[in-house]
């Protein structure tokens, strides 16, 4: 099935300036073409790139501005050479709506480093000119090749933070083999909405997780909620010490600005420090890196191919967020928290009833 047009108006929320106040905003998608998929919007998640790019923070905002880049919904028309997917399907769509389809990395499923650049979910160029807008929406078209199967026994609300916090943590974690490594340690600094999800990965796969953090607040939630099998305040030293080269691998997802040298004395030989966060500056040492053959690495969500072997495995093995559900109405104030950190540990907008 293929739309005639594109005229159907689309209800969203968008910022119309950098204060990112969201209000009500009607647009239009493009037309259903032969290898797309439109989907009714169920979910959407809450991300700080919202905050980032409705406020403009990199400068390089276009308004109206419709944020949003984990999206769940049910597919609702199909275009005529699609065959992964059939009105009803439940479907995801998250930080990239497009690609070359054409380079190295694009054939390997890893559309998201693709080297003419992936195109954004919202704030993005795409192939026809036209600026992407996200899931604060009711409904959006994409390329099927940039959509996922979300399992039937997934709760919806609950697979919206994979796509992004999910994947980006998943991603890194499946690279350096830390689902082949059942016995071994795991250091997550930070406990938001991508470091819960990486202790809820590292337990699934076997591994002896410790969680870092500045608040002692977060104690209880991260041994009694999530299952960590150690809590360290970072800033106490002599935790920190007690600890020297006892983990094999450590995934650094706080965006403030933190010091890392510390976290560096405490990998094993030949660990890993993963970096996810995006603090101003990372600084350490030649030492603390070249002593014990240490390895620094970086990772930015995931391609098309293990997005989809995330949801399954989280299908399959019981690994859900922890989410708080909100109308629309409430998303402006959702960011303003998420600025404090006060959410555990996301957002996510209950699009199909509170959009109206």
């Amino acid at each position: 099935m293929t739309s005639e047009s594109g005229t159907e108006n689309c209800l969203g929320w968008a910022a119309k300036d950098p204060s990112g106040l969201l209000s009500p905003y009607k647009f239009t998608r493009r037309a259903v073409g032969s290898e797309d998929v439109s989907l009714k919007i169920t979910h959407c998640g809450v991300c700080y790139a919202d905050v980032v790019w409705t406020r403009n923070k990199h400068g390089d905002s276009k308004y109206p501005l419709v944020p949003g880049h984990e999206i769940v919904g049910i597919v609702q028309e199909v275009g005529r050479n699609v065959e992964r997917f059939r009105v009803g399907d439940h479907v995801g769509v998250g930080t990239y709506v497009n690609s070359c389809q054409d380079c190295e990395f694009c054939d390997d499923g890893l559309e998201v480093h693709c080297v003419k650049g992936s195109v954004f979910t919202f704030n993005g160029v795409d192939v026809d000119g036209s600026i992407t807008k996200g899931g604060y929406s009711s409904y959006i078209v994409v390329h099927e090749r940039y959509c996922f199967r979300i399992p039937e026994n997934y709760p919806l609300e609950l697979a919206a933070p994979l796509l992004c916090a999910g994947i980006t943590v998943y991603a890194p974690m499946i690279r350096h083999k830390m689902n082949q490594r059942p016995g071994k340690s795991l250091g997550v600094i930070g406990l938001g909405g991508l470091g819960h999800m990486a202790v809820k990965f590292g337990k699934a796969f076997g591994l002896n997780v410790t969680v870092f953090s500045t608040s002692i607040s977060k104690k209880d939630e991260a041994l009694t909620i999530l299952g960590a099998d150690r809590f360290v305040i970072s800033s106490d030293e002599r935790q920190m010490k007690g600890l020297a080269k006892s983990l094999d691998f450590i995934i650094d997802t706080a965006s403030g600005d933190h010091p890392v040298e510390p976290y560096m004395w405490l990998l094993k030989t030949t660990g890993v420090l993963v970096l996810v966060g995006f603090p101003s500056k990372v600084e350490f040492g030649p030492a603390s890196l070249i002593l014990g053959m240490k390895t620094v690495t970086g990772s930015l969500t995931g391609g098309t191919r293990e997005t989809q072997e995330m949801l399954d495995f989280c299908a399959a093995n019981g690994v859900y967020p922890k989410v708080e559900v909100i109308p629309i109405q409430y998303a402006s104030e959702a960011l303003e928290r998420l600025i404090k950190k006060d959410v555990k540990y996301r957002f996510v907008i209950d699009v199909e009833n509170s959009l109206k």
